[in-house]
Order: structure tokens, then C-alpha cells, then sequence
């Protein structure tokens, strides 16, 4: 077997290395072994003591200049907190299924879902609402506020 194979063949390997497990870093002994069978297609009399040097200096020129940017390139972004509690539902209408009274959550149906409501004044069935955004710490009860003073005041 051929040294530009067997170059070739550990890089594969460390491909499949990196898929069991993903750290970002065998990739790049991968590209430096790929090089190193490379320079063996042009230079087929390097001793192994210059092949192996070649594979580290690739190796590792690869892994401290491309790492950073392979990262930010393949990783996902974080959302900031800002985004992460912004509410999709804040400022639709809803409709009021189930009549809400202060202190007693009702139901409205935004966006094609059903939802436990809570507001500061009575609102009965049929009315429509706009969403103020979540009343609860799940995420699960929205707070509701009527659009027009048809809201039923006892």
C-alpha cells in the first residue's frame, strides 16, 4: 500500500472520528492528512520523519486558524433573553369563548388555539380581545384586555 494512500485512508478515519465524537477538532488532523498524502502525489521520497512533521505543522496551522471561523460558521447562534421572552401572541385579537372574570381566568382562541385568559375586568363570550401577553409563569394563561368598552362591568 502506497503512503498517499494510507495519508488518505487516517484522514477518513479521523472524519469518522469526529461524527462519533463531535468536538470540532479532529477535522482538522483530517485536513492535515489529506495535505500530507498530497504532498506525497508531488514528493514520493519524503522519509516518514517529514511526513509526520508535515501532518502536525498542517494539522495544527488548520485547527488554530480555521477553527474559530468553522465554528461560527456551522454552530447555531444563541438568541439573546430579550428574544427568548418576547411574546408571538402580544397585540392579537382574540375571541372570548368562555366569559372572564376579574380573580376567574375564562378561555379566548388566538392563532387557532385555545387559551386560559385572565383580565383586570369582566369580559363575556363573544367579545374580542387583545392579547397583552402571558399571565403566568408557564407560558399557559394569557392576559386579555377588551378592545372596546363592551366589556361587561357588573
Amino acid at each position: 500500500m502506497s503512503a498517499t494512500l494510507i495519508w488518505f485512508l487516517v484522514g477518513v478515519a479521523f472524519v469518522v472520528a469526529e461524527l462519533l465524537m463531535p468536538g470540532f477538532i479532529l477535522l482538522f488532523f483530517a485536513l492535515g492528512s489529506w495535505l500530507t498524502a498530497a504532498a506525497m502525489l508531488f514528493f514520493p521520497s519524503l522519509t516518514l520523519q517529514w511526513q509526520i512533521a508535515g501532518f502536525l505543522a498542517a494539522s495544527l496551522a488548520f485547527l488554530f486558524s480555521l477553527r474559530r471561523v468553522a465554528l461560527r460558521t456551522f454552530s447555531g447562534s444563541q438568541s439573546s433573553q430579550a428574544e427568548d421572552d418576547a411574546d408571538p401572541m402580544a397585540g392579537r385579537n382574540a375571541v372570548v369563548t368562555k366569559p372572564i372574570q376579574p380573580g376567574h381566568p375564562g378561555e379566548v382562541k388566538c392563532m387557532g388555539s385555545f387559551w386560559r385568559a385572565e383580565s383586570g375586568v369582566a369580559i363575556e363570550e363573544g367579545a374580542t380581545v387583545r392579547v397583552a401577553g402571558k399571565a403566568s409563569a408557564d407560558g399557559l394563561t394569557l392576559e386579555v384586555h377588551p378592545l372596546t368598552s363592551e366589556a361587561n362591568k357588573p
